[in-house]
């Protein structure tokens, strides 16, 4: 048995069959996990949602594609054109998915394999507990009746910030943005959203997040992590794994094994 965690599939539904049968994935046998933005700018984001939602038990955390999928599924923000999720909308089983999606988490922990699994990261500065709870607030929200409030509400990138004052929707929409958006921080572990690219791009005011985060904070534990596809897949940490490739930019898609912390990749 073993457990795989696959990187920012976006829709991208031949590259993730090819890289199970790279694998040799046994559902009767071997567990999967994603990384979040399972949807996206890739073709087939319809027939990723479906094949996840099949699955036995896998292991997802959501992250910023699929939280924009909710918002314009259940339409608290609008977009005029085309785009690559309108097949999810125009899907007859449109309300199943999307309600299936609500109710996945934006963190895992996994005590026995001793690893974290987010979209982007843990901010610097807090501990497992701290993240448990504010990622916890912000699901039971998602999950719960009062989930429009919450979709409404979250497009922002302010506050930038973290405070253990704030409160509502500002609270929620800061633990979105870190476990779903951040790269960069400064040194005050504030949030640089509009900063990306590779890691030549950090200075002495922008900094990677994972170059921050005291290793005390979260227990020793391995750090899974997606979202910063211009890493390829190299944080030059140890301890902290990224698994986005940029398959949907024409790169790869890849799984790291947990029990010995191997990388298997396909080309997009």
């Amino acid at each position: 048995m073993a457990t795989y965690l696959i990187g920012d599939v976006q829709g991208c539904y031949q590259e993730l069959q090819q890289l199970l049968e790279h694998i040799n994935y046994d559902p009767a046998q071997d567990r999967l996990g994603f990384a979040g933005d399972l949807v996206n700018r890739g073709p087939q984001s319809l027939e990723v949602l479906r094949f996840i939602k099949s699955l036995t038990d896998p292991i997802i955390v959501l992250g910023n594609h699929d939280i924009y999928c909710l918002m314009l599924g259940y339409n608290a923000v609008s977009y005029d054109g085309e785009h690559s999720l309108h097949a999810i909308f125009e899907a007859p089983d449109k309300e199943a998915l999307l309600a299936w999606l609500r109710q996945q988490p934006l963190y895992h922990r996994d005590d026995t394999l001793g690893y974290v699994l987010t979209h982007a990261g843990i901010l610097p500065g807090w501990t497992l507990a701290t993240l448990q709870q504010e990622a916890d607030a912000v699901s039971a929200q998602l999950a719960g009746p009062h989930y429009m409030e919450l979709l409404q509400q979250l497009v922002g990138d302010q506050p930038a910030c973290w405070n253990a004052q704030l409160k509502g929707i500002e609270r929620l929409r800061f633990t979105v943005n870190v476990l779903t958006r951040m790269r960069f921080v400064d040194h005050n572990h504030c949030l640089l959203l509009n900063e990306k690219g590779p890691l030549s791009h950090a200075n002495e005011n922008t900094l990677p997040w994972f170059e921050q985060v005291n290793p005390a904070d979260i227990d020793h534990y391995q750090w899974v992590f997606g979202h910063w596809a211009a890493l390829e897949g190299k944080t030059q940490r140890p301890g902290f794994h990224a698994i986005d490739t940029g398959c949907v930019w024409g790169k790869q898609l890849t799984a790291l094994r947990m029990e010995d912390l191997r990388r298997f990749s396909v080309a997009a």
